[in-house]
């Protein structure tokens, strides 16, 4: 199925300082993977879905502060009414809970335009959860860090790589009016890891 994502503003590359962004962009998806990127008035067809974002569409982002998020840090259920930040366990965890944390932290990396985390991950319960989160893994440190990717790094140091055609749909839309206005602070409205939907801000 097609689906094409307008946005107010693709920066296909922004670790590019060359690549050119393209104002009411849009991204073509083909089920798990990026079709076309171009001006929308270009791209639109009646065959495809449309989604439009008020915001800058860029490629997805590594979280590199996965493995201690995940394997040290434990993401509470809303139900224990702890918040939804990371925090240090106060005692031993078993795998079944370790898991638990790991989805719920996946699933809040989601929430801040990530597609990409970084391992290696030691535990099976966790290994599991980003197996079946979508996410990439990637080599990288244990370092303590933030669920937000951009916490502490520019936007070309945090994503994960180009949106190229025939390359992976894996993007995200903040809720920003210009790529320098992403760069000082923005929300993620929506994160797509090959071609689907997992992140909708409501």
């Amino acid at each position: 199925m097609l689906t094409l994502h307008r946005a107010r503003e693709v920066v296909a590359a922004p670790a590019d300082p060359a690549a050119p962004s393209i104002v009411d962009g849009a991204v073509l998806v083909d089920g798990t993977t990026v079709a076309a990127i171009g001006p929308f008035a270009e791209l639109a067809s009646g065959s495809a879905r449309m989604r439009e974002w008020d915001g800058v569409l860029v490629p997805g982002l590594v979280n590199r502060h996965g493995r201690w998020l995940l394997e040290s840090a434990y993401h509470p259920d809303p139900r224990e009414e702890l918040g939804d930040q990371p925090l240090l366990p106060s005692g031993e965890l078993s795998e079944e809970r370790w898991g638990g944390s790991a989805r719920r932290g996946l699933q809040r990396m989601l929430g801040f335009g990530a597609t990409a985390v970084t391992g290696p991950f030691d535990r099976a319960s966790v290994r599991t959860a980003v197996a079946r989160s979508g996410l990439r893994a990637l080599p990288g440190a244990g370092e303590a860090g933030e669920l937000d990717p951009l916490d502490g790094q520019s936007l070309r140091a945090a994503v994960h790589g180009p949106l190229t055609v025939g390359g992976a749909a894996d993007f995200a839309v903040f809720d920003a009016r210009t790529l320098e206005e992403l760069e000082t602070g923005a929300s993620c409205l929506a994160t797509v890891l090959g071609g689907r939907l997992l992140f909708r801000r409501r």
